[in-house]
């Protein structure tokens, strides 16, 4: 049975949400970030990335990670890839073709955007944002995210989905690495095209049910 290591509140939630849409089964071994901690080393911590146990799954000591077998997956964009095509359906490229773009939408996601709108996020949960040297940095975010999202807004203004005219892993890449820009108020407001496609896959019951189990979690 395929294990996933994660928890919902990292970069687990992408793979979380694809398994809700696939169906596949798993079993989901909750692993907390060490650095939520303060001693990830005590006897009664949590199993966490600094955990021996959880060392020995994955040296780097970072989630999410996947089983399957003896295969061993530790990128959440790679994972949510076999995870698609492991399941087949309408979520999965359908040919070399889309095999190739869905690559290719994961790499721009995580090489074009996710620094910057994660770092969005950040600077609004830990309020550096609210200094005129961290609005400054924020500020320095939002600039490096214009060009690819005037890039993908044209895109989704023609063609609705990143690839095949339907919804598929792509758009749970592309969209759960945009959820981080949502903290930046008014940014996505400028995209129409990517507000709306955005609002439409967080409005899948999938997501919704992710989301919600995210929300049980300890903050």
């Amino acid at each position: 049975m395929l294990v996933l290591y994660g928890v919902y509140r990292s970069r687990a939630s992408r793979n979380l949400w694809l398994l809700e849409e696939n169906g596949l089964p798993f079993r989901h071994v909750p692993v907390v970030q060490a650095y939520r901690l303060s001693d990830p080393q005590a006897p009664d911590a949590p199993l966490n990335t600094r955990s021996a146990a959880f060392l020995k799954v994955s040296p780097l000591g970072a989630i999410p990670v996947l089983e399957d077998g003896d295969l061993v997956l530790t990128e959440s964009l790679a994972i949510n890839l076999y995870l698609a095509e492991k399941a087949g359906g309408p979520l999965a490229p359908a040919d070399a073709r889309e095999r190739a773009e869905a690559a290719q939408w994961a790499l721009f996601a995580q090489s074009w955007l996710e620094a910057d709108a994660l770092a969005l996020q950040v600077g609004h949960a830990d309020a550096s944002s609210r200094t005129s040297e961290g609005r400054a940095r924020m500020d320095g975010h939002v600039e490096g995210l214009r060009r690819p999202l005037g890039w993908l807004e044209g895109h989704l203004a023609a063609k609705n989905h990143p690839l095949g005219g339907r919804f598929t892993v792509a758009d749970i890449n592309l969209a759960e690495v945009l959820r981080y820009a949502q903290a930046e108020p008014g940014l996505l407001q400028g995209y129409p095209a990517i507000n709306r496609w955005l609002a439409a896959c967080q409005a899948r019951p999938a997501f919704q049910a992710m989301w919600a189990a995210r929300n049980l979690e300890p903050v």
